[in-house]
């Protein structure tokens, strides 16, 4: 197979997962943040061996979590408004073609 066969917009793209994305992402950034915090009180070891680059890897994780829950938040709530005003929650238009515009 090759690249092109996937990039030349013959394959469809297949349906995104729906799942409970706010507690995924809750649980990897406690994970991060809970490894951030044990190596923290090692960190002169991880200094000594040049290996600081580890705590500062689960500090960012712990950092883009954080910023990732609060978007998929943002999302759900959108999602949820949408849906309880009655408008289609994924864009202007259901079918997925161009939305509807008056003529000028």
């Amino acid at each position: 197979m090759r690249l092109g066969d996937w990039t030349d917009g013959k394959r469809v793209a297949p349906e995104p997962l729906e799942g409970n994305v706010v507690a995924t992402i809750t649980v990897g950034t406690l994970i991060w943040g809970a490894l951030f915090v044990v190596q923290v009180p090692f960190y002169s070891w991880f200094s000594d061996h040049d290996h600081t680059w580890w705590v500062w890897t689960c500090l960012a994780g712990t950092g883009l979590g954080l910023l990732g829950l609060w978007i998929v938040r943002r999302r759900e709530a959108a999602l949820y408004a949408a849906r309880n005003s009655g408008r289609d929650a994924h864009g202007p238009s259901a079918d997925g073609g161009p939305s509807e515009q008056p003529a000028p």
